[in-house]
């Protein structure tokens, strides 16, 4: 049968009347602009063009050119996935234990400091959207929210404290204390950090904590009058969990990084806390073991969202080889670089208890408050769904690691060398 041989006719007003279901307009800008992203990438767009650049960037950006950041997220990209055929998984549980307690997803919120400067809502927002899906919420040293609020905004779910070992060790001492008589379960005990990474961006943009007015940042809110309105309309941005310490905003931040901190730290604060602790920031095998020889309920495989040492290890590289160094049994999470359920898909079939999020989530803050948060969760959400039921399987733990290989660029002269010779 030719074209032009398909008999014609005029257009029925019924046919019409089914295709032109005309859906009532969202007068709710938030709520519209977050139905309409479908991914962290979606998310990410709408918060840079809500936020004035200098906040934007010091979520967005990493130390130095950025490397590390980048690599993280390219290993992630290079993964490719091995589905097995006709193996139904109508229904999939996404849900697992972890260190003594639960979470519905395989992702909780990774801490963050100034969280109130990408949106005023801050760690509430995050907090209560964790509780809302029954993920853990972790709340930073620096954070911008007290514990005490924390625990309030999510009273019956998983929090945990990460915490920086400042210069004058009863200040943190203090701040275990108080987590630890707030009900969190879980201590992060971050490493990485034995001096601030060099995060140009932020030197570039004039950034300071709290911002200041400037004929740039002027500008610069032109166009964005609520994320001011919201900032100088609600309390003063500081960390709140310090404020009785004393100190400007500045000092604090650089008691915070202490190149000092060992071992021995790490034993006074496993005596004084009473709950899990984990190490975060660790980058080497060696480390791993021991470390997990040493007794510590985990390990967080991490380079600081890349906000530390450029060209760092990326902790998804590392993972299958910590794993098989220190057991399937011990508690190993990974974070940097996670921006798909499929990223944390592929870290559980590759032997991860966990992982973290952070920019994902702030993407989210920014893009929307609370409500922001929410949909950032579902996203991910949807997406470990969906990628579950597409790579055969029903439950976190039928993952493997012959569901994922992990295809590189980065590949050490050695081990080149050593493959080339086979």
């Amino acid at each position: 049968m030719t074209e032009s041989s398909i008999p014609r006719r005029l257009p029925v007003p019924a046919d019409l009347r089914e295709l032109m279901r005309f859906t009532r307009p969202d007068l709710n800008g938030t709520r519209r602009r977050l139905s309409a992203a479908l991914t962290i990438a979606d998310l990410r767009r709408i918060a840079q063009r809500r936020t004035p650049k200098a906040a934007f960037d010091y979520t967005d950006g990493a130390a130095e050119g950025e490397l590390s950041l980048a690599r993280a997220r390219r290993a992630f990209e290079d993964v490719e996935f091995h589905p097995s055929i006709l193996r139904p998984a109508e229904h999939v549980d996404t849900s697992l234990a972890l260190l003594g307690g639960h979470s519905a997803l395989p992702f909780g919120i990774a801490p963050t400091g100034f969280t109130r400067l990408m949106h005023t809502a801050g760690e509430r927002a995050g907090a209560s959207a964790a509780g809302a899906a029954g993920i853990p919420f972790a709340l930073s040293t620096l954070g911008t929210t007290s514990i005490e609020d924390v625990r309030a905004a999510n009273p019956d779910g998983r929090n945990w404290f990460q915490l920086y070992v400042m210069r004058d060790r009863e200040i943190s001492y203090r701040l275990v204390r108080r987590a630890a008589a707030a009900g969190f379960d879980t201590l992060l005990f971050t490493v990485d950090t034995p001096v601030a990474g060099a995060r140009l961006r932020d030197k570039r943009n004039g950034f300071s904590i709290p911002p200041q007015l400037t004929i740039g940042t002027v500008l610069d809110a032109l166009p964005r009058p609520w994320w001011w309105y919201d900032f100088l309309t609600t309390p003063k941005l500081e960390f709140a969990s310090l404020t009785s310490t004393g100190g400007t905003v500045g000092e604090l931040l650089d008691a915070a990084m202490d190149p000092t901190i060992s071992y021995d730290d790490l034993a006074v604060i496993r005596d004084l806390w009473p709950g899990n602790i984990v190490v975060k920031g660790v980058q080497t095998v060696e480390d791993a073991v021991r470390l997990i020889d040493a007794g510590v309920d985990g390990i967080v495989l991490s380079n600081h969202g890349g906000r530390q040492l450029d060209r760092a290890p990326v902790p998804f590289h590392l993972l299958p080889r910590v794993v098989r160094e220190v057991g399937e049994d011990a508690t190993v999470m990974v974070d940097t670089g996670i921006m798909h359920g499929a990223d944390i898909v592929a870290s559980i079939a590759l032997g991860a208890s966990f992982t973290l999020v952070g920019r994902a989530y702030l993407y989210g803050l920014m893009a929307g408050g609370r409500a922001g948060v929410d949909r950032a969760i579902a996203i991910l959400r949807e997406e470990i769904e969906r990628t579950m039921r597409l790579l055969g399987v029903s439950t976190l733990a039928e993952l493997a690691p012959s569901h994922v290989t992990q295809l590189t660029r980065l590949v050490p002269v050695s081990d080149a060398r050593s493959a080339a010779e086979r």
